[in-house]
């Protein structure tokens, strides 16, 4: 998978700014608060129809539009590509190929990236709701499907929730509605846990090899998904749909107190174990980071294994956060592999003789100049 052509229109300070971007690694160099991290959510927003820094959608929109207008041009293992999305207060619009594409979920998948940014490090060592969206975000990249069934599952969250604390303040507990709540909220959670389980498990295969090349066999991470409650297995749907009701009927009379649903996906978390050793808890700041890093080189594989291709890899800022041996190890793995987007802030923090074939831009308020 490889970028050709990025053009943006009213897109946060571009007012307007077309690229061509057919060079292996592409980097973007300039002071803070030009717009180089503008440029990098801009490729996520056309993977994913959303950013990863906001979930307000108008705030992508630039100061003098109504709209922004988000083109990119892709090369693919079955042939070219061009993508179109415009964001309003509208709503989104979506193109693939000039065609409208009913559903965003269908636009979803035709091009996939890998995000790394220092903040990622929250993946870590940050809240289960940081982890969750790092799930969401990237099955849904591979699993279109998922997306649908996860939105299904908020939409009955959220009424199941309304239901819940509308019986509190009546200081009742009708329970025929909530089977239906119930019945439905399992369905569509079941199909949730399961992918969950099969990504981390893949996921899990990824990271453990690359996790021991970067500590030289030092170190062993495992990754854990944690439910809600405890599952006794995840292969019948049937048992595990079984389960989840049964739990919803251990924990009714608690909801009905609080007002609230308290088991499902909407708490499930994702654990990090070094030497057997929770990372989140009693990792150092050196294996916290190895861990992020170990994490993002897995999705590239993953992503490849699930799509036939490797995805574009989005590096903000990331190298100068990294010491030179894990900087070597990242670079090692995407080049001559992975189309590649770096920025920074001097090129004094990228290690330039070691990369092949790479293009330099120039990022300077809202402006792009060249490539070198």
């Amino acid at each position: 998978m490889f970028l050709t052509k990025l053009a943006l229109s009213h897109y946060r300070n571009y007012e307007h700014v077309e690229l061509t971007t057919d060079s292996n690694v592409n980097i973007f160099v300039g002071p803070n608060a030009q717009g180089k991290t503008n440029l990098l959510e801009s490729i996520y927003v056309l993977a994913m129809t959303k950013s990863h820094r906001t979930h307000q959608d108008k705030e992508l929109i630039g100061w003098n539009g109504e709209q922004t207008q988000l083109h990119a041009e892709i090369n693919k293992r079955y042939g070219n590509c061009k993508l179109d999305l415009s964001i309003s207060p509208k709503g989104k619009k979506a193109k693939i190929n000039g065609l409208e594409q009913k559903k965003l979920s269908n636009f979803i998948g035709a091009l996939n990236v890998v995000m790394f940014a220092p903040e990622d490090l929250e993946i870590v060592k940050g809240t289960p709701g940081i982890r969750r969206r790092f799930l969401d975000m990237e099955i849904g990249q591979v699993q279109p499907s998922y997306l649908y069934d996860l939105s299904q599952y908020q939409k009955i969250l959220l009424q199941r929730n309304n239901y819940l604390k509308q019986s509190f303040s009546a200081k009742g507990s009708p329970d025929a509605m909530l089977d239906i709540w119930n019945e439905q909220l399992a369905q569509y959670g079941v199909k949730i846990m399961k992918k969950r389980q099969s990504f981390i498990k893949k996921l899990q295969q990824w990271a453990e090899t690359i996790h021991k090349g970067i500590t030289n066999n030092t170190e062993e991470l495992r990754i854990r998904y944690a439910p809600s409650f405890e599952m006794q297995q995840f292969e019948d749907e049937s048992v595990l749909l079984d389960q989840f009701m049964i739990k919803l009927t251990q924990v009714r009379d608690q909801e009905f107190r609080r007002g609230v649903t308290l088991v499902g996906p909407h708490r499930d978390d994702l654990l990090f174990f070094i030497n057997d050793k929770e990372v989140q808890t009693y990792g150092s700041q050196g294996q916290q980071r190895t861990t992020a890093l170990s994490l993002k080189l897995a999705e590239i594989e993953l992503i490849h294994e699930e799509v036939g291709e490797y995805p574009l890899l989005l590096l903000d800022d990331v190298l100068s956060e990294l010491d030179e041996y894990r900087q070597t190890q990242l670079i090692r793995t995407f080049q001559q592999k992975v189309q590649t987007f770096i920025t920074t802030t001097g090129l004094e923090s990228v290690h330039l003789d070691q990369l092949d074939h790479a293009s330099v831009f120039h990022v300077l308020k809202g402006n792009v100049s060249g490539r070198s």
